[in-house]
């Protein structure tokens, strides 16, 4: 018997923007490499843990016994560092046409970056920025606390449980799920982290909305 693709519904979008509609892989293995080599630490250990957190959380993983004023520091070192490198920033397949069709639906990105390199990322990438953003200033927490996720879903007007967060990282799948809200899955490393829903990119996102806003999240199939 043929197994139906899972569908979510949802009244509000919360987007993730590195690794889920921008692919900024290349910048960021580059910085966190020169980082790891400064700290002497091995730079592919370094890059397991380095997605989806702001840069001090992933230091203090890392660094345990380092002073967080440390981190702080090298956080905004990392940070100027990345805003000013976008060579190989590209879309995800299929985020400009997805944030087109999202244009006039209740959305917000929800991102570990600050709002300099957001802004930077997203125009590299040639995408939209979205009117609401909750971006690491906005925040006292890095993710995987889901206080990013609660302040974009307050910031909508919208309840947590009727919210899909869209995310490609282990550290941002558990922020949204400990945000109560449901989790789109995108790209290869979120697969690991059990989304409600995961697609390879999203050109394979099926979006269907009802005359009163509600919208239907599937697969489309191969």
């Amino acid at each position: 018997m043929a197994v139906t693709p899972a569908t979510l519904t949802a009244r509000a979008l919360l987007l993730d923007m590195d690794g889920t509609l921008v692919n900024s892989d290349a910048v960021v293995e580059r910085c966190w490499r020169r980082w790891a080599d400064r700290q002497g630490l091995d730079a592919a250990e370094v890059l397991k843990v380095v997605h989806g957190r702001q840069g001090y959380a992933t230091m203090a993983v890392l660094l345990p016994d380092r002073p967080m004023a440390e981190n702080h520091a090298d956080n905004a070192v990392m940070l100027a560092e990345e805003t000013a490198d976008l060579d190989g920033v590209v879309p995800v397949p299929g985020a400009p046409a997805f944030m087109d069709a999202i244009l006039s639906l209740p959305h917000a990105l929800v991102t570990s970056a600050d709002e300099a390199l957001a802004q930077a990322r997203m125009g590299a990438a040639g995408l939209r920025m979205p009117e609401t953003r909750v971006t690491a200033e906005q925040v006292g927490a890095s993710k995987p606390d889901p206080e990013g996720f609660l302040k974009g879903a307050a910031e909508l007007g919208a309840d947590p449980a009727e919210c899909v967060a869209f995310e490609d990282s282990e550290a941002g799948i558990q922020a949204a799920k400990a945000a109560g809200m449901r989790v789109v899955g995108v790209g290869p490393r979120a697969a690991a982290f059990a989304p409600d829903l995961h697609v390879p990119d999203l050109t394979r996102l099926r979006l269907d909305v009802a005359g009163d806003g509600t919208m239907t999240l599937g697969v489309v199939p191969e």
